[in-house]
């Protein structure tokens, strides 16, 4: 355990980030996991909805910095990329 005072306060900012990251997380992964379950029941409109959820919810994880930018660029990608092979069909 950290010794002096300011070791201390960085400890404790350290540990409440990680519980908020960790919550931002777990919502991403739900989110992506709404979009995943609605390709593969085939509903193009509950998949475009929660894509735009899902995309909403990962611009936000960048912008408190929980993800890299280009991490969600690409599940995005790959999201979109799903939903639109579905409409294609």
């Amino acid at each position: 355990m950290a010794n002096h005072k300011s070791a201390i306060k960085r400890h404790k900012q350290s540990e409440t980030r990680r519980i908020r990251n960790s919550s931002v997380k777990s919502t991403v992964k739900t989110a992506i996991k709404k979009v995943r379950e609605a390709v593969t029941a085939k509903k193009s409109d509950e998949a475009k909805t929660n894509l735009k959820e899902a995309a909403s919810l990962l611009d936000r994880a960048v912008s408190k910095g929980v993800l890299h930018r280009n991490n969600a660029s690409r599940k995005i990608s790959r999201l979109s990329s799903l939903v639109k092979l579905l409409e294609t069909k």
